[in-house]
Formats: structure tokens, C-alpha cells, sequence
């Protein structure tokens, strides 16, 4: 893989499709194949633009930088790819459940 690039990965959770695959792949300092790779395993969905090509949010983005420290670290990349899953379902339950914490009690 190349060498990854130090570009900031802004606003996690923004869901637009604005990276084409080519980009995405060279902001995250990896390979087109490695997104496909992660698509395989469910990770990442990319959006399809009309012409049929791949665009990647900031999210998934976000999603696949993860993946990237994981598998550079010797992580197998099914085995990352459900870590980040169950990272990603973990922080979703902490995030409901402060809101439903911080509710005042209805009388």
C-alpha cells in the first residue's frame, strides 16, 4: 500500500457522497482495491452516482481510516472490519442512552 497521506478526514459523520473512489483512495493514503476490499466485508457502501461510479461520504471515509490503522497494525481486515461495526454499534448505544439518561422524568 502507499504511504498514507496526513489529510484530515472533517466531519466524520457527514453523510454526502462527495469522494470519488480515486480520491478517496489517495486521501486516505491506500488503494482503490483496499475500499473494495472493505465493501466486501460490509463495512462501507458507497453511493452510486448516475454514470454508475463509487462516491464515498466523510463517514465512510472516517469508517475506512479506521480500517487502515487496524490493518496497519496486523489486524486481518474481516477481523477490523467487525471491530469497527461493533466500535461504531457501541458508541450509537452510549449516544442513546446519555439521551435517554439526561431526559427529565415525565410526571
Amino acid at each position: 500500500m502507499p504511504p498514507r497521506t496526513t489529510h484530515p478526514v472533517d466531519k466524520p459523520h457527514d453523510d454526502y457522497p462527495a469522494y470519488t473512489m480515486g480520491r478517496a483512495a489517495e486521501t486516505l493514503g491506500t488503494t482503490p482495491t483496499f475500499l473494495h476490499t472493505l465493501g466486501e466485508h460490509r463495512l462501507i457502501t458507497p453511493l452510486r452516482s448516475e454514470g454508475g461510479h463509487r462516491r464515498y461520504s466523510r463517514y465512510q471515509l472516517h469508517l475506512a481510516a479506521r480500517a487502515r490503522e487496524l490493518v496497519d497494525a496486523g489486524t486481518q481486515i474481516e477481523a477490523a472490519c467487525r471491530i469497527i461495526i461493533l466500535e461504531d454499534q457501541l458508541e450509537e448505544a452510549q449516544r442513546i442512552n446519555e439521551e435517554l439518561h439526561t431526559r427529565e422524568p415525565t410526571s
